[in-house]
């Protein structure tokens, strides 16, 4: 019969690595993504833009969704043939969103070191950024990139 020959699909590759709410935690989920992408064969491009995605999401979780005793999680999951990359950060404060900030608000030096622009700098970088509550009490802040 004149049937389609079935189509084969590569499956995503993942990574999945519990961190400690440090600064040297967020540091190390930046040093494992690129180290990881980079065992992927990702593009440069994508890379560099996920290192400065992961750093800013993991310093969010440290600063933000920290609880004492409690890890964060990074997860990386990399569609090559489709050039896409979800990045994860899940952490223990489920009852503090993520906002960003508007780009006019806070505008003097004091105020970027205090509250600074993270999420906005998410926000240019990747193609979608949104956060998912992860029961029974934390949140997942998840940035999607892709490849041109």
């Amino acid at each position: 019969m004149n049937q389609p020959p079935p189509q084969l699909t590569t499956p995503s590759l993942s990574f999945t690595q519990l961190l400690s709410s440090t600064p040297r935690g967020a540091r190390l989920a930046r040093l494992l993504s690129v180290s990881q992408l980079r065992s992927w064969d990702a593009p440069h491009d994508l890379t560099e833009r996920a290192e400065i995605v992961v750093a800013e999401l993991a310093a969010n979780a440290v600063l933000h969704g920290r609880l004492p005793g409690r890890s964060f999680r990074l997860t990386l999951v990399f569609d090559a043939p489709a050039g896409r990359l979800r990045i994860d950060v899940t952490d223990a404060r489920g009852d503090r969103d993520p906002q960003p900030r508007p780009a006019t608000a806070a505008s003097s030096d004091t105020a970027l070191h205090t509250n600074g622009r993270g999420l906005a700098l998410v926000a240019a970088i990747a193609d979608h950024w949104d956060c998912i509550p992860y029961p029974p009490a934390g949140k997942t802040v998840r940035a999607v990139l892709t490849t041109p």
